[in-house]
């Protein structure tokens, strides 16, 4: 089961109790998901397609106990994937319903579709979060965090989306944005705190916390990789470096020999030929009196210039 239908699952399971907050929910998955069709007469019926049986047996209660009306279910093979059925929620004659719903809306025995959001059924804080439990139900998706950190909500008309994204937006500070796909709109966010918070203003707690013990989780390994990687590049300076010195010097040892040095770069230039291994702190820590990093670094730099200096010296011979 994919992490978008165990969140689903999660939120079936904690149908609103209070009326309004009912109606909002049905409102907005009807919305999402319901499609229209005449019947005459000014008699409309809504049917709902889901793949989902736990959103399917959710649609039947909330109709039952909000409209007190029974709906017709069917259940259709998947003739394409023949593991899953596809489940149909039909209400006949749902014109009051959907009107009361605020779907749509009649005027001179004309019915019009309603493309803002029902603000009648949102005036309370519940009323606004259950609104958007039923928009995920209906229209929405959260991709497994160990892929991918993404959340969206499918609608088909760009008026509606604008004033969705709104209430998410405005409402409740995130950061949504719309693109449109194959003649949709789509409301999505990519930031793991904003998914994070979306989930727990619609109430799925338990796809919280296990998409936050998978972000933490990433974050160490990416934190841990980061000081591998640094410290791997640190190492290879060091050891890089460490050649260098030790060719300048096993150079200046074949022309000139190390007796021709200063004392101190002499001294400096022995310990290292000895300990090829040793750290610039290491090997400062070996004279008397100890010298520090940065000394021992402005040594073996001065030994460089004159492994530098002779080998100018030996190109400008030989040509």
């Amino acid at each position: 089961m994919s992490f978008s239908s165990k969140a689903k699952n999660e939120l079936v399971r904690k149908m609103c109790e209070d009326n309004c907050c009912q109606m909002a929910e049905v409102s907005a998955l009807l919305r999402m998901s319901g499609t229209l069709q005449l019947a005459g007469r000014n008699k409309i019926n809504i049917s709902v397609t889901t793949e989902n049986p736990a959103i399917a047996r959710l649609i039947f209660k909330l109709f039952k106990q909000v409209f007190h009306v029974n709906t017709e279910v069917m259940v259709k093979k998947n003739k394409v994937l023949k593991k899953t059925n596809t489940y149909v929620i039909k209400i006949i004659d749902a014109s009051n319903i959907l009107e009361e719903l605020g779907i749509i809306s009649f005027e001179n025995d004309r019915f019009g579709i309603e493309y803002k959001l029902p603000y009648k059924l949102l005036e309370k804080e519940c009323c606004k979060r259950a609104y958007l439990r039923g928009a995920f139900l209906g229209g929405g998706s959260v991709s497994d965090p160990e892929k991918a950190y993404h959340l969206e909500l499918v609608t088909h008309n760009e008026e509606y989306s604008n004033a969705l994204l709104e209430l998410i937006n405005e409402g409740y500070n995130l950061n949504g944005k719309i693109i449109t796909r194959k003649n949709n709109y789509v409301i999505y966010l990519k930031e793991g705190n904003q998914i994070v918070d979306l989930l727990n203003i619609i109430g799925a707690h338990n796809a919280l916390m296990k998409f936050e013990n998978i972000r933490i989780l990433k974050q160490m390994r990416n934190n841990v990789n980061r000081i591998v990687n640094c410290e791997t590049a640190n190492l290879s300076k060091i050891v890089e470096a460490s050649i260098r010195q030790i060719n300048n010097i096993e150079y200046i040892e074949s022309t000139i020999g190390l007796k021709a040095l200063p004392n101190n770069l002499r001294e400096i230039a022995e310990l290292r030929m000895n300990y090829k291994d040793a750290s610039l702190k290491e090997l400062g820590e070996m004279l008397t009196p100890v010298v520090g990093k940065s000394g021992i670094n402005h040594r073996l730099r001065k030994i460089e210039k004159i492994a530098d200096q002779i080998r100018s010296k030996g190109d400008s011979k030989s040509d």
